[in-house]
């Protein structure tokens, strides 16, 4: 009889894949789906427990590991707790945080426990991140505790008297804590800094600040910051104890002060962030498939499907002194794209700065997004040329490229920006205008190339080439979008006299006859900056930013930017770097 005969075969094997991503914040037994046998996991153990008079405490250890095979059912976790802070009237040396574990098929997956600052004048206690070294009323240097390799970083040092050093956080080592000697007075060190999670994109394992000399006057007047991440501050005084570890963040523990109340706090517990992978993979029974497509539990590929998204980068500055119009940021539109679970990082490209006296226009920068299986690079607008100097400067090539220069008549610099590779999106930039021996040739721009500089003298009779046109992508989104949805238009060449306009929206035009700077490009469009005219000053303006825009169907399915839900769709716009989180 044969094993797989399609709808009435015993089985059906299958490859299909899903994403399911969950933050534990307590221990017990997760429960898989079914079908699960692979799956990535970050574990973040608790934070150390401040000292009282000492460092802040380090956070708990942080580590993701891939494709950790499990059983189907079900896997056991644990999430540590954070250590308790040191007081006055106890145990003046906090704890070491718990460590938090993942047990699959007979192998422990784990961190450390975050490391406690230290009591007084002492080293810090080593940890996943290390503790900070303690304070001291004469100078001295002591050192933060270690950190377990590939999970934290150590605790910082006190190289002064007085203030207390800041615990070692996941993403980076603690503040140097005291300063020089100032009326018996010194600062605490700041906490290390956290990391994110490549699973949900959430920062974790923040150092906690360390304690101020407190006794003196007159005394530091802040509390030193604990880490990204839920670190703790450290005590600042009389009235601003010590802080507490970020719950299920394991963020270390505030240090404290000497003194009355100077007692250090509690580290913040632990947390395990799993993403299941391979939902259906193998082969699964007929009933099986049956009864998971009954219940709507049967796995699809990806985690947001459908997605539209636009990708503009930093224009060109304009040229100096008559010069030609800068690029447009370089473009693209892609539709139909699949996002897995994961993080995208956002980049937005700044605009290229406008040319001066004896400098060159700048190019744009790049936008990017890449991460949760997309890759997209948008080249930024090319720089404009200027007639000033031993020569006419050369336009730069760019996502568009910037115009010719007037007096040498050069050509307009070449687009780079091609289609989405590999994508169904199109790439938008078009070629600078090139330049006559009296005018300037015109920015490139997403919907068409710089116009050409013309006439040849005297000035009156010239005539600067028109900014390339910006492109609408409206029709591509079903929200609206900023700046009318007009983006990457190039910026008009000027001549002796005249200046001609940019190119729509987000072109911004070069000034009026014979005087005045560029105009800026607008920011957040990718338009590019004005040419600047024959008059002080002379200057011209610099390229607008870019921009990011994703938009799928339905609900919000991740985090990052500017969110709206509405008419059937969720939309993202990032204005500035951002992480776009795709949960699913």
């Amino acid at each position: 009889m044969a094993t797989n005969g399609g709808i009435i075969g015993k089985s059906n094997k299958t490859s299909f894949g899903k994403c399911v991503v969950t933050v534990h914040t307590s221990s017990g037994t997760k429960t898989l789906q079914p079908g699960t046998q692979i799956v990535d996991t970050t574990i973040v153990s608790g934070g150390g427990g401040g000292s009282y008079n000492g460092g802040g405490a380090g956070a708990g250890g942080m580590r993701t590991f891939s494709s950790v095979t499990v059983p189907i059912g079900s896997v056991a976790i644990t999430v540590g707790g954070g250590g308790a802070g040191g007081t006055v009237c106890s145990p003046r040396c906090g704890c070491q945080g718990v460590s938090s574990n993942l047990t699959a098929i007979g192998q422990t997956y784990s961190t450390t426990g975050g490391g406690a600052g230290a009591n007084d004048a002492a080293n810090g206690k080593s940890g996943g991140s290390g503790g900070g070294a303690g304070g001291s009323s004469t100078c001295g240097n002591f050192t933060g505790g270690s950190a377990t390799s590939c999970e934290g970083n150590a605790g910082g040092n006190t190289c002064q008297p007085r203030g207390a050093a800041g615990g070692g956080g996941a993403g980076a080592v603690g503040g140097t804590g005291g300063s020089p000697l100032v009326s018996s007075s010194g600062v605490g060190g700041a906490g290390g800094a956290g990391a994110s999670s490549p699973l949900n994109c959430t920062t974790y394992a923040g150092g906690a600040g360390g304690g101020n000399w407190g006794g003196g006057s007159p005394a530091p007047a802040t509390q030193p910051n604990g880490g990204s991440g839920g670190g703790g501050k450290g005590s600042g005084g009389n009235a601003d104890n010590a802080t507490a570890g970020g719950c299920n963040t394991g963020g270390g523990g505030g240090g404290g002060r000497a003194g009355t109340g100077g007692g250090g706090a509690n580290g913040g517990s632990g947390v395990i962030i799993t993403k299941e992978l391979n939902k259906a993979s193998g082969v699964w029974s007929m009933q099986s498939q049956f009864s998971a497509k009954s219940q709507g539990t049967w796995p699809k590929f990806f985690a947001i499907s459908g997605a539209t998204i636009l990708v503009v980068a930093g224009a060109g500055g304009g040229g100096h002194d008559n010069g030609s119009g800068g690029g447009g940021g370089g473009m693209i539109v892609a539709s139909g794209l699949d996002f897995d679970v994961g993080c995208a990082a956002a980049v937005i490209g700044a605009g290229g700065s406008g040319a001066v006296t004896g400098t060159t226009a700048g190019v744009g920068n790049n936008s990017t997004l890449i991460g949760a299986g997309v890759s997209f690079t948008s080249n930024g607008g090319g720089g404009a040329a200027s007639p000033g100097g031993p020569g006419p400067q050369t336009p730069q090539p760019g996502g568009s490229g910037g115009g010719g220069s007037r007096g040498a008549a050069t050509a307009g610099a070449a687009a780079t920006q091609g289609d989405a590779s590999g994508f169904p999106g199109s790439g938008f930039g078009n070629a600078g205008g090139n330049a006559s021996p009296e005018a300037s040739g015109g920015g490139g721009g997403a919907g068409g190339a710089g116009g050409n500089g013309s006439g040849t003298g005297p000035f009156g009779s010239a005539t600067g080439g028109a900014g390339g046109t910006h492109k609408d992508v409206n029709s591509f989104f079903t929200q609206s979008l900023p700046n009318s949805g007009d983006y990457a238009g190039g910026s008009g060449g000027n001549s002796g006299n005249s200046g001609s306009p940019g190119g729509g929206g987000a072109g911004n035009p070069g000034p009026g006859p014979g005087t005045g700077p560029g105009a800026a490009g607008t920011v957040n469009t990718g338009g590019a900056g004005g040419a600047g005219g024959g008059g002080a000053p002379r200057d011209g303006g610099n390229g607008g930013s870019g921009i990011i825009v994703i938009e799928y169907p339905g609900p919000a399915k991740a985090s990052g930017g500017s969110v709206t839900t509405a008419c059937g769709t969720t939309k993202h716009v990032f204005t500035s770097p951002g992480t776009f989180g795709v949960t699913g």
